[in-house]
């Protein structure tokens, strides 16, 4: 049985499913890819259990059937071969030989009927959204999400659609970031559900400059993207996400606009000196002007002053100077808008005249 096709064609692929493999597999199979050889294409479908991508490439098959071949090993092969190479699979047994001009591989097989598949139920809610507005979404709140939390929920970003809203948030208990964008497809009842971390990275990769429209299947226990030619499918965090309306402050009384790349650069150099466990910094506001101050155990100190867009009374507080940074490479706008109200309380930022994305960071004590 054998399957003819050129290196960019599967390579392109190959790259694509590469980030669904897991490294560290409990299971052997899981390392492998399941390639279903049709008369025109190859079906490709990589998973880890948790998330599920199925792609395909161009090809010519004498017949129709399914094998399973290690992913790594294939695609580094491919990743070695010439630009153009023709590219020749026959499996044999429990084995596939690949041929290229005077190159050949021999690669173990494992059975394709042992591949797991994840099978979700019937979706209750689908949507369409532009593929550069889903990831947008991504983009502009992923950083927030928690890493290996006890609270496994936060271990991911919630998704929600309300009306022909969709909304996404992420919190990892000391920040949390929103975005929304409307769609056109409007619904009466409200959805919630929690991606898992690695399904929102992967499903972020694979969007890339997709600009064109992708469906979104809800289910139960399952999210699954249709775009192009690809199928990611991904099982759902089954937990309750916080009420992360009450975080957003909405007492807010003070107002502070600042240029974003000022401010960036002034927080980056400020920085260099914190703490490196706590990355605190100070923030002294006073009418027209901000001062940024670190320190370190060594007794060193960075100071920074900015003019900025304030007058109200005097305030000193406390942030850890990480969690602005991220949020300043996720807001688009050049201008920004901090909302504080006193030292013990969360302020609120975004971009000047910009609702649509709001990122909270609860302040340290220092």
């Amino acid at each position: 049985m054998k399957i003819t096709t050129e290196r960019d064609q599967l390579l392109k692929p190959l790259l694509k499913v590469g980030g669904v493999v897991e490294r560290r597999q409990t299971l052997p199979i899981l390392a492998n890819i399941l390639i279903s050889a049709k008369k025109d294409r190859l079906d490709i479908t990589a998973t880890d259990l948790e998330v599920e991508l199925k792609t395909s490439a161009a090809a010519e098959s004498e017949a129709e059937f399914e094998f399973t071949v290690p992913a790594r090993k294939l695609g580094d092969i491919c990743k070695a071969l010439p630009e153009g190479a023709e590219i020749e699979l026959e499996v044999k047994g429990d084995r596939v030989v690949l041929k290229s001009a005077k190159s050949r591989f021999t690669l173990s097989l494992l059975p394709a009927a042992d591949f797991p598949t994840i099978e979700p139920t019937a979706a209750n809610r689908r949507v369409k959204i532009d593929g550069l507005m889903l990831r947008g979404l991504f983009e502009k709140t992923q950083f927030a999400m928690a890493q290996q939390d006890v609270r496994y929920y936060l271990n991911g970003m919630l998704l929600e659609l309300r009306g022909n809203m969709v909304r996404a948030v992420a919190t990892d208990g000391h920040r949390l970031a929103l975005t929304e964008t409307e769609v056109r497809d409007a619904a009466d009842s409200e959805t919630q559900v929690i991606l898992p971390r690695k399904a929102v990275l992967e499903l972020g990769r694979l969007l890339g400059d997709h600009a064109g429209e992708v469906e979104l299947e809800i289910s139960p226990n399952h999210i699954r993207a249709r775009f192009g030619d690809n199928s990611f499918t991904s099982k759902l965090i089954d937990g309750r996400f916080p009420d992360y309306e009450r975080v957003i402050p909405a007492d807010s009384n003070k107002t502070m606009t600042v240029g974003r790349e000022e401010f960036r650069q002034a927080l980056v150099r400020a920085s260099i000196l914190s703490n490196e466990k706590y990355r605190g910094i100070r923030f002294g506001l006073s009418s027209g002007k901000l001062q940024l101050q670190a320190h370190n155990p060594e007794q060193e100190e960075a100071e920074e002053e900015l003019e900025v867009g304030y007058k109200g009374e005097e305030l000193v507080i406390g942030f850890n100077v990480g969690y602005l940074l991220d949020v300043l490479g996720a807001v688009g706008s050049e201008i920004i808008e901090v909302r504080l109200r006193d030292a013990s309380s969360s302020c609120l930022i975004q971009g000047e005249g910009q609702g649509d994305s709001r990122y909270v960071v609860m302040p340290m004590r220092l």
